[in-house]
């Protein structure tokens, strides 16, 4: 069987995603009851990061060992790819060595380029792009909340950026309309938006963008990298932060979500996180479980009851 990488949400199926998303749920049902699950035992996953972490970091280790298997933290400053090593040259080399490599970073291509010559799973932990390991956890927590998205409706308010792109192609993967409210200068790729017309709408007025949906979501209005510009930047979303308030036009069982970490007083008002609509903990708590769904699925496929 080839290989398959994880860096975008459509390298998998709708099919296999639902099938991720439920085991995902069920690895946290038998983690919490004390069951040990090690389908990855001795198995290696190799953790690139170019960008700074918390959720990312901890989860793909935790749940590699969690698994039964081994994590190894690698950056820029400590290996070859610091001094110039060719990211090809990186691929074959950590493909003989270890079983699966995820990596953090800025240029999405960059990691095309480094899957492209990898004989193991290569997995996109965020890039500028794309961040679908987020989308993972998103989805698994609206169907532990709310059941199904398929038919829904859901508002993506701020910088259209790799989050957004990500409920883009979430939009089209799992079956629910999105709507986007940002301001103008602000949109997500125009070709996502041409490629999912059917799915997706911008929306400049956030009350209109959120009326009677059921998931709202946000992210922060300067990504990393993006700092130089935090100022222009709080000035120009200055309407579009959500709030008890706002989300009180939302459907009467709406969720909230936000990748974190939250500004708050910015893209959410100081209050947002401790509105009983507000998901974000059990939401952050998911990206290790539908991790390690994703692990096992890329590394040994998927357990025979979930097929």
């Amino acid at each position: 069987m080839s290989v398959r990488h994880f860096l975008t949400l459509t390298d998998l199926s709708p099919q296999e995603l639902e099938r991720l998303i439920q085991r995902a749920i069920e690895l946290k049902r038998r983690h919490r009851a004390g069951l040990v699950d090690e389908p990855l035992k001795n198995k290696v996953l190799a953790m690139i990061f170019e960008k700074s972490s918390t959720r990312t970091r901890v989860s793909f280790e935790a749940g590699m060992t969690q698994l039964g298997g081994s994590a190894i933290f690698l950056s820029p400053r400590d290996t070859q790819l610091g001094r110039g090593e060719p990211l090809q040259d990186t691929a074959r080399v950590l493909a003989e060595m270890v079983d699966a490599v995820m990596i953090r970073t800025f240029s999405h291509q960059d990691i095309e380029t480094y899957a492209n010559h990898s004989s193991i799973p290569v997995i996109n932990a965020l890039t500028d792009d794309f961040h679908p390991c987020q989308l993972l956890a998103d989805v698994q927590t609206f169907v532990e909340c709310r059941g199904s998205l398929q038919g829904k409706t859901v508002t993506w308010i701020g910088d259209g950026n790799n989050m957004c792109n990500s409920y883009i192609k979430a939009a089209r993967q799992f079956d629910f309309q999105l709507r986007i409210a940002c301001p103008e200068g602000y949109e997500p790729s125009a070709q996502l938006l041409h490629d999912h017309a059917d799915r997706v709408q911008v929306i400049r007025d956030p009350e209109a963008a959120v009326d009677g949906v059921q998931l709202v979501v946000t992210d922060v209005w300067a990504s990393m990298g993006q700092e130089e510009e935090q100022a222009k930047r709080i000035k120009d979303f200055a309407a579009y932060q959500v709030s008890p308030s706002l989300m009180n036009r939302a459907a009467k069982d709406a969720l909230f979500m936000h990748c974190l970490p939250a500004h708050r007083g910015e893209e959410i008002s100081e209050d947002m996180l401790d509105d009983p609509r507000a998901v974000v903990w059990q939401e952050a708590g998911n990206r290790l479980h539908a991790q390690k769904a994703l692990l096992e699925f890329l590394m040994v496929g998927p357990p025979a009851q979930s097929i």
